[in-house]
């Protein structure tokens, strides 16, 4: 990930609409998945460290992250009190004697050219009745200024992200779209993004405070209806997998 990107990140996961948001769908469905007690957690690509928290309370948080800048960061923000390693996918794991109950990728597989052999390599240390909890961006129609920001290599449909779940031995439990409150107003920003040729995307920076807490409890609210069914369409595609052959 382009290192502006970290920093970025650093300045703004703590109060901007689309982390919290985001953290309080991932919460609720980590709540949903009726893991054992204190289970083992490793969240891949950790970033500089703005979901640690959220996961300490469901279990004992490892993590790993490619970047030096951002793995301080998160060290730092977390008061150095998990087990975070330098690493990236799908060569460099460092955990790999170890087994965990829940495996988080958030907004990582799509920095990954090597996508499949990094789910298959992540399924390997995945405790017996393990989960995997990833989200992705959506739509490869959307890629814009802050995809190339970003450093992401594609967007994905629901259908490609099954197969290529499917090709490392996965099933997806649930897989779902989300932000999809906000999706009509996503699509409109990155495609005048795309017309105007803006080189940097717009909102990505907090914006007012009553706007950002507006946004917050909208994206959030979807935890409510991602409990009782999918959503059709949205920015983000969110999927809980499980080892396929394990039933």
């Amino acid at each position: 990930m382009n290192p502006a990107a970290y920093l970025e990140m650093a300045e703004t996961e703590s109060r901007h609409w689309w982390f919290s948001g985001r953290r309080a769908i991932l919460s609720s469905t980590i709540a949903s998945l009726n893991l054992p007690h204190n289970p083992g957690i490793l969240e891949v690509g950790c970033g500089t460290g703005g979901n640690i928290e959220m996961l300490d309370k469901f279990g004992r948080v490892s993590a790993l992250e490619m970047d030096d800048a951002a793995r301080s960061i998160a060290a730092t923000k977390t008061n150095n009190c998990h087990d975070i390693r330098a690493g990236y996918c799908p060569d460099k794991i460092p955990f790999t004697r170890q087994k965990f109950d829940l495996i988080c990728m958030f907004d990582v597989l799509e920095h990954i050219e090597q996508d499949t052999e990094t789910l298959l390599v992540i399924k390997n240390l995945l405790e017996k009745n393990g989960r995997i909890l990833m989200t992705v961006p959506a739509y490869q129609w959307l890629y814009g200024a802050h995809d190339e920001f970003l450093h992401h290599k594609r967007r994905y449909s629901a259908l490609q992200l099954r197969k290529k779940i499917a090709a490392a031995g996965l099933r997806p439990v649930k897989i779902s779209y989300f932000n999809t409150i906000l999706f009509p107003l996503a699509v409109i920003v990155r495609l005048r993004d795309k017309l105007l040729g803006n080189p940097l995307a717009t909102g990505t920076r907090i914006p007012a405070a009553f706007i950002n807490n507006l946004f917050s409890a909208l994206f959030s609210a979807e935890r409510f209806l991602l409990k009782h069914f999918n959503l059709p369409f949205g920015v983000s595609l969110l999927c809980v997998l499980a080892v396929a052959d394990e039933r």
